[in-house]
Parts: structure tokens; C-alpha cells; sequence
């Protein structure tokens, strides 16, 4: 064959080879957009099912939040009507409570054996436990609804101190133990009445939980607040359960003669707490188990106040708590209540006079042979009366300021507002008989 064939017929398969290739080259660049068109497809599927899945998660988010705020919008609601309806039914509760007490207290008085003696101290202890778990509960109810707005004021802790030494002197001294409060012209700023509120369930828990040693109470300054210290030798609080002290019915092991004090409810530290929190007095306690407790609560200082001089013999003079022949104007509308609360005067010796409205009352004073030495009467009686008119309206036909003293189970800052205004001594129900009839004494003297 000839040399030119030869190389024609290479140089055919060298075009042929190369037209292959590219013919390949071409099917592989097609076979791979192809590929590549089915796997944008399959993503563009699967990014719409991922979409449609969050926009199904973000509706079920949005419905949750719904559900949500409607739920604590209603749980906000159904607090607020719990406090409503506590603040409501504590007055109804208390009512026969404060009834049963004074009843209790005239009983007591006709006991001649020791066997009635006591079982009357049994029927108070267990209405004692009864009031103080109600009134408990409503303040836990207040201070949690936000209703208590504290009064800030001046506060001498000397005087605080003093109070609550008279409290309790005498139950740490029937357990044994020593009860001491450290002198201090410490004045701080806070509400008097919530804070003697939170020291005294401290002391309550001391006492409670101290078998031996005692109690000591004193102040350290610490440049702009004053730390009030309340000291046991108890038991002191496990590690366990320094926790939950402050949870409500939380209780730890009580002494065997705790109920000297109280059975406990597991209340107290409950109520210290949100108080604290209420008044922005930090709490904290450090403790050893078997050697005691400190509770510790600051509060804002203004410095010291001067020192209250006595006057000689004034601190010795007695004070006579005799009410024999005292005139009583009693205004009060409930039967049980005016039964037992006229039935305790007249064993005081007392001439008393009741009524159950502002009309009543003063068709009472009618006889001009007949002025009360005093006035005692309900917030809330008959024909819509308030018992700081008829008190206004009693003194206004008297011509004279009268003392007066208003009783009442509503818990309201406005009542109290009203008696301060109207000069008129305040008590809640239930009263304690030895309370109400000291306060008497005191305001006839």
C-alpha cells in the first residue's frame, strides 16, 4: 500500500479518535447538568418542606404565646380574686372568731375549777391557732397580690425593741431560756409595723426551735443601713434544707415544748421573706447545726435619735386598769359579737349601752342623765353606717372629743388612714380581752 494511504488512513483515525472524545465529553457534560438539574429540583423540594415545617412551628409558637399570656393573664386574675375573696371572707371568719374569743374570755371568768379552767385555756390556744393561720394566709395572699404598699418612716429601734421584749419576756422565761435586746439609739427607715412584723416571726422561730440557751437581739451599724441580728442557740439548719426555710409550711424539727410558742404552721419565714422583699430589707442567716442561728436584716439607717430621759418616779408610777362603773356606748351589728362583747364588759363592771347603728346610737344619748366615758364601736354596721361617722357624729352631740375606739376585721390602709384623722384608737379582730381591756384603761386614764 502506498505511503501516502497509509498516512491518510492515521491521520482519518487520529480525527476519528478526537470527534469521539469530544462526542464524550459532550454526553458526560450533559449527563452531569442533567444530574445536577434533578439534585436542584430535589433541594428546591426539600427547602420548601423545611419552610412550610417552620412556618408550621412559628404558628404553633404564636398560638403557644397566645396560650400563654392568656394563661397568666388569667392566673393574674384568679390571684387577684383570691385575695379579693380572702380579704372578704376573713372578715366574715373573723366575726364569730372574734366573737367566740370574747366569749371564751367571759367563760373563763366564771370557771371555779381548775378542770373548766383549763379546758377554757384549750378552746383559746385552738382559737389562737385558727386566727393566726387566717390572718397568715390573708398577708401572704396581700403581699403576693401586691396590695400592701409599705408607710415609710423614722423607726427608733429602741422602742421597737422594747415592744417586742414585752411579747416575749415571759414565753421565753416559761421555757427556760434567756431573751436579750441589746440598748441601741439606732433609727432606721422602714414601716414600723411590717417590720416589727418580720422581727417578731424571727423571734417566734427562735423560740420555737431553741431548747436551751436563748436569744439575743442587737444591731451592728454598717455605714448606710444598720444589720439587725437575731441570735439562738437552737438547733440550727442543716445544709439540706437552708433552701426551702423560707417556703411556706416549710418546718424543721421543733423542740418538744415548742408549743409554748405556737405549734407552728411553717408560715413565719414565709411571710419575713416577702415582707423583706416588700420593703427592700435584704434577709440572710448563717447557722451550725447544733450550735444556733443568726438571722440578719438590713435596713436603711438615718443615725441615732437622742437619749429619752425619764423623768424621776415616772417609770415606777402605776397605772390602774380598773374599769368598775365605766360607761360604754357599744356600736355593733352583729348579735353574736354585741352578746359576747356586752357580756365581757359586764363583767368588767362596765354599764354599757348598745346599738347596732349611727341612729341607734344616738337615740342611746337621748338620756341627758346618761354620757358615755367611752365609745367602742364596729367599722361596718347596719344601713351602710362606718363606725368613724357614728364615732364623729357621737361626739358632735356629746360636744366632745369622747375617746373612742374602733374595732374591725377589714385589713384596709384606708381605715387606718380614717382613725388616725379622726383621733380614733384602732384594734382588729379577733381583740384579745387583756389587750382590749389594757387599751381601755389606757384611754380613760
Amino acid at each position: 500500500m502506498p505511503i501516502s494511504r497509509i498516512d491518510d488512513i492515521e491521520r482519518l483515525k487520529k480525527i476519528n479518535a478526537a470527534l469521539i472524545s469530544r462526542v464524550e465529553r459532550s454526553m458526560d457534560q450533559q449527563g452531569n447538568a442533567f444530574s445536577l438539574f434533578q439534585t436542584a429540583i430535589a433541594l428546591e423540594s426539600r427547602v420548601r418542606a423545611r419552610t412550610e415545617e417552620l412556618h408550621a412551628t412559628l404558628r404553633r409558637l404564636e398560638q403557644s404565646n397566645i396560650d400563654l399570656s392568656a394563661a397568666k393573664e388569667s392566673a393574674e386574675q384568679a390571684n387577684l380574686s383570691k385575695t379579693r375573696f380572702l380579704a372578704a371572707a376573713s372578715h366574715d371568719v373573723l366575726q364569730p372568731l372574734n366573737a367566740a374569743h370574747l366569749s371564751v374570755s367571759a367563760l373563763a371568768e366564771l370557771q371555779t375549777s381548775e378542770e373548766g379552767r383549763t379546758l377554757v385555756r384549750q378552746v383559746e390556744r385552738s382559737l389562737e391557732t385558727m386566727e393566726d393561720l387566717l390572718r397568715t394566709l390573708l398577708d401572704i395572699s396581700r403581699l403576693d397580690a401586691g396590695v400592701v404598699q409599705p408607710s415609710i418612716a423614722d423607726v427608733q429601734l429602741e422602742a421597737l425593741f422594747s415592744s417586742l421584749k414585752s411579747d416575749f419576756q415571759q414565753l421565753a422565761e416559761r421555757k427556760g431560756l434567756t431573751l436579750k435586746f441589746l440598748e441601741t439609739g439606732a433609727v432606721v427607715r422602714s414601716d414600723a409595723t411590717m417590720l416589727r412584723r418580720i422581727l417578731q416571726n424571727m423571734l417566734s422561730n427562735a423560740l420555737r426551735y431553741t431548747r436551751s440557751g436563748g436569744i439575743l437581739v442587737g444591731v451592728r451599724n454598717r455605714g448606710a443601713t444598720v444589720r439587725i441580728d437575731v441570735a439562738d442557740t437552737g438547733c440550727g439548719i442543716p445544709e439540706t434544707q437552708r433552701d426551702a426555710i423560707f417556703e411556706e409550711f416549710h418546718r424543721g424539727t421543733v423542740s418538744p415544748d415548742a408549743e409554748l410558742v405556737g405549734g407552728g404552721l411553717g408560715l413565719g419565714l414565709a411571710i419575713v421573706r416577702r415582707m423583706a422583699g416588700a420593703l427592700g430589707h435584704p434577709v440572710s442567716f448563717s447557722s451550725r447545726v447544733g450550735r444556733g442561728t443568726i438571722f440578719h436584716v438590713d435596713v436603711p439607717s438615718i443615725g441615732s435619735a437622742p437619749a429619752h430621759v425619764v423623768p424621776a418616779g415616772e417609770a415606777e408610777r402605776p397605772r390602774g386598769y380598773g374599769l368598775f362603773g365605766t360607761r360604754v356606748l357599744l356600736v355593733e351589728n352583729d348579735p353574736d359579737v354585741l352578746g359576747a362583747m356586752t357580756s365581757l364588759l359586764e363583767r368588767w363592771q362596765c354599764a354599757v349601752r348598745a346599738a347596732t347603728s349611727t341612729e341607734e346610737a344616738l337615740d342611746a344619748l337621748g338620756d341627758t342623765a346618761w354620757t358615755p366615758d367611752i365609745v367602742i364601736a364596729d367599722q361596718h354596721l347596719d344601713s351602710g353606717d362606718l363606725g368613724t361617722n357614728t364615732i364623729t357624729e357621737i361626739r358632735d352631740y356629746l360636744g366632745r372629743p369622747v375617746p373612742a375606739l374602733l374595732v374591725t376585721a377589714d385589713n384596709s390602709e384606708l381605715i387606718d388612714r380614717a382613725a388616725q384623722a379622726a383621733g380614733i384608737e384602732l384594734m382588729r379582730k379577733p381583740l384579745k380581752p387583756a389587750q382590749l381591756r389594757a387599751l381601755l384603761a389606757h384611754l380613760l386614764a
